[in-house]
């Protein structure tokens, strides 16, 4: 049983405090809803903002049984939380997203599975365990190729680049011979995204399909609309669909697709999927009346799906490392939306804020 809507005045539980947690939090606090942050790091920017927060390990069950019992309901902000905290959990309070959802998502060889066992496409991909396996996936998965870790991957983390056969070693011991993944470079001409969100009871949105522009593996631009066709649009948000109902989703899941334009027209593949709210739904916020962080709470709390509809067009840009050192100036830009995380420490690759500017729909 789903249970009844959660109240204002109830509390949120997050696991993970970095800026996803941060913007959940203040989203919450606009609903009367309290958030409690459980992280390890004691400089975590999500705990600026929570009512309460807690710095423990993952798998410390004492911390847990705590936290469980001062929350309502419990998310997670990122992947790589480890499934058997979210399960520990579940059995105390409702975890929305379920262990599910972050078992599939943070393990790409089950990730690939279930998106084709939905009878949607991916690049050509094999599994690789072993030295081995890579040699002889290699004979199946054409060059250029990338080799990705099965688990802890992300803005272009625990991935390495073969060009040809005789660089498969390097490639291997650049990943540290972990569990990946091995699959084929394909020729897309836009990467895009879906930003979803699926309700307690099945109920089901999507915000507009948004493009991607991604430099050195980490997003540097998030454009909406995507130029795409209509046709195609709908096709991916209906794979956003299929996705979110296969695992049972409960809140915010991204699906980040490449197009693909031949003779045949525009066609997609699936990439990766996120369980979670996500970078390239940044621009909801200035953009929709309800964004990506509140429709997540609202899904999490057991409230009906908002709307999901676009009033303005919009770009949104990542602040990486040392872009944050000019917020003066974005802060002087008339129309530009200025979100500074809170982080301590600026380190090259590292996501510090973001802008976002606005245009009328259509211009």
């Amino acid at each position: 049983m789903a249970g009844d809507p959660l109240p204002p005045g109830s509390t949120i539980g997050i696991l993970g405090g970095g800026q996803l947690g941060r913007m959940l939090a203040m989203d919450a606090a606009r609903l009367g809803l309290s958030c409690h942050v459980y992280c390890p790091d004691p400089d975590s920017p999500a705990f600026a903002v929570a009512a309460r927060h807690t710095v423990a390990a993952y798998d410390d069950a004492v911390a847990l049984e705590r936290f469980a019992a001062e929350c309502d309901a419990v998310t997670y902000e990122f992947e790589n939380v480890p499934a058997g905290t979210v399960e520990i959990l579940t059995g105390r309070l409702p975890a929305r997203p379920s262990g599910r959802s972050l078992a599939v998502c943070q393990d790409r060889k089950a990730e690939k599975t279930l998106v084709e066992g939905l009878g949607i496409g991916t690049a050509p991909w094999r599994p690789v365990d072993r030295s081995e396996d890579l040699c002889a996936a290699l004979a199946d998965i054409d060059t250029p190729a990338l080799l990705k870790t099965r688990r802890f991957g992300y803005d272009g983390k625990g991935q390495a680049r073969i060009d040809t056969l005789d660089g498969a070693h390097a490639a291997w011991e650049a990943i540290a011979a972990a569990s990946a993944i091995v699959e084929s470079l394909v020729p897309f001409a836009l990467e895009v995204s879906v930003v979803a969100v699926r309700g307690v009871a099945g109920d089901f949105a999507a915000y507009d399909v948004v493009e991607n522009v991604h430099e050195a593996g980490i997003l540097r631009i998030s454009r909406v609309p995507a130029r795409i066709a209509p046709a195609t649009a709908a096709a991916a948000v209906e794979i956003a669909r299929q996705i979110a109902e296969e695992l049972g989703h409960v809140g915010v899941l991204a699906v980040e697709m490449f197009v693909i334009r031949d003779a045949g027209g525009e066609r997609l593949m699936v990439n990766e999927i996120a369980p979670r709210v996500h970078n390239t739904g940044h621009w909801t916020i200035e953009a929709c009346a309800i964004s990506q962080f509140e429709a997540h709470v609202r899904a999490v709390a057991g409230w009906p799906v908002p709307s999901t509809e676009r009033h303005a067009d919009a770009e949104m840009v990542n602040l990486i490392g040392a872009d944050a050192d000019r917020w003066r100036d974005f802060a002087a830009e008339p129309g530009a939306a200025l979100h500074l995380y809170g982080k301590s420490d600026t380190r090259p690759g590292r996501k510090m804020g973001h802008v976002t500017r606005l245009r009328p729909r259509g211009s």
